[in-house]
């Protein structure tokens, strides 16, 4: 967000005034709309009430405009009559998907319009293998009866008869995608268990992933967004760091590297994305993490020595992601994110979003904020007020709440959640102890730089190869 003209804090003002104003027209009805049918999946579509009938019909309202109008509204009439099948749950599965797309699509349309961000034109999606009706229909079964019972109506049995259907799933590589996403949703319901008892429910989230398996259960679905999520092309070029997120999951981490590439022949620079992981047990956590990441030498230690990296030859995806290969990549010069942000973040091309990406929580855009001030976890500049996400911090790098805090400058991903934007920090420059310092996510990648946490690693030994000699001798035995 800081224009390469040196336009300053009046310009940033502008942006951040366009973008932080009123939502577009329509997204606030979308999402209630929504909202409505979540909570009638709570307790689920068999008998519908009154109220649940009437959150049906107001989702179908609000595509009534749509080629699905039609067929939303006769789904929403059987089903209050008491009449639920396949066809009709995909059908209010699509406006519901329909309504957050539109949601995504305004809100990245104003991100866009208040950053000067020119975007790549979305290709038409292609066709794909159908999967075998047989093949799915263990899943719809399953995903039928979660619609008819609701959230709180789950126990173990219902969970157990969706595995003869996930082992069909597993064997069949075109299914990978529906496979993953029902296995962990019936992991998260498994580990909510009793369902009846719990107050909250993360109605939103479960809802999502039954509303994306239901689309990918029908004809083609599959086969077409693997197609549509493939490779474009292949690249070759310089790929400048701009920050990293690492998510962390009791059984697995994950890397993602916010980049510009800055490809042969002239092109303009392209923002993409490198996401790498690895499998964990819960127990590993902290800097730790790192070592699981041993995999990708030249990535880690571009990210630790603040370096660019040569990439010849990688496959890029329709969403902007590097298909990351460590033997089509070397180290080349150093490079301050700051100064490439500054420089260059402003003229680069963003990716296309595929259509199964089209979705608000999807909406994390890189940017860099300079001049303002930290209050209450809250960022302002000239006079605009921008809340920080410091929850996600992770433990595994020297980004901490405090300096957060006590920066002036921040490159970060501008989110849109729960109705608002924020700030996600992948790095800052602040003052500590009359000392400017700079910190970013990645700079621990290999080892603690901070004396403290050195130590207190270094008192533990390595858990990882403590535990890679145990399994050894597990499977010696």
């Amino acid at each position: 967000m800081v224009p390469g003209d040196g336009g300053g804090a009046l310009m940033l003002g502008i942006q951040l005034e366009r973008l932080l104003g009123a939502a577009p027209a329509g997204v606030a009805e979308a999402l209630d709309a929504v909202d409505g049918f979540d909570r009638a999946l709570v307790t689920g579509l068999g008998r519908p009430t009154p109220e649940q009938s009437a959150a049906l019909a107001a989702l179908a309202g609000r595509v009534a405009a749509s080629p699905l109008g039609a067929v939303a509204a006769e789904a929403v009439e059987k089903i209050a009559a008491g009449s639920v099948s396949d066809e009709r749950l995909a059908a209010l599965a699509a406006a519901r998907a329909a309504l957050l797309g539109a949601v995504h699509d305004a809100q990245l349309a104003a991100l866009d319009e208040a950053l000067g961000r020119e975007r790549e034109e979305c290709a038409e999606p292609g066709g794909g293998e159908p999967l075998g009706e047989r093949l799915l229909d263990g899943a719809r079964s399953w995903l039928r009866e979660v619609a008819l019972v609701g959230w709180r109506g789950l126990g173990d049995d219902s969970l157990r008869g969706l595995d003869q259907a996930l082992t069909a799933l597993w064997a069949e590589p075109a299914a990978r995608r529906l496979a993953v996403l029902l296995d962990g949703l019936a992991g998260e319901l498994r580990a909510c268990l009793p369902l009846s008892t719990w107050e909250r429910l993360p109605v939103r989230r479960w809802a999502d992933l039954w509303a994306n398996a239901v689309l990918l259960c029908q004809p083609g679905a599959a086969g077409a967004a693997e197609a549509a999520a493939g490779p474009t092309a292949q690249v070759s070029g310089r790929l400048l760091p701009l920050g990293a997120e690492l998510h962390e999951h009791p059984t697995a981490v994950q890397l993602l590297v916010h980049a510009l590439l800055e490809r042969d022949g002239g092109q303009p620079a392209l923002l993409v994305r490198v996401g790498v992981g690895a499998a964990k047990v819960e127990t590993l956590t902290g800097p730790t993490l790192w070592r699981l990441l041993g995999g990708f030498p030249a990535l880690l230690r571009a990210l630790a020595e603040r370096r660019a990296l040569t990439v010849t030859g990688l496959p890029l995806l329709a969403g902007g992601e590097l298909v990351w290969d460590e033997s089509g990549v070397a180290l080349d010069e150093p490079a301050d994110p700051f100064v490439t942000a500054r420089t260059q973040l402003a003229g680069a091309l963003a990716p296309a979003v595929p259509p199964l990406r089209r979705h608000p929580v999807q909406l994390a855009e890189p940017v860099l904020l300079e001049g303002y001030r930290v209050r209450d976890g809250v960022l302002t500049l000239d006079g605009h007020r921008l809340p920080l996400d410091l929850e996600h911090l992770p433990s595994a790098g020297p980004l901490t709440p405090q300096l957060v805090k006590a920066s002036t400058a921040c490159l970060g991903l501008l989110c849109w959640e729960d109705g608002g934007w924020s700030l996600r920090p992948l790095g800052v420059r602040a003052t500590a102890r009359r000392q400017q310092v700079e910190a970013h996510t990645g700079d621990w990648t290999q080892g603690p730089t901070d004396p403290k946490a050195a130590k207190a690693e270094a008192r533990w030994g390595d858990p990882v190869e403590t535990l890679r000699e145990r399994a050894g001798r597990l499977l010696r035995a």
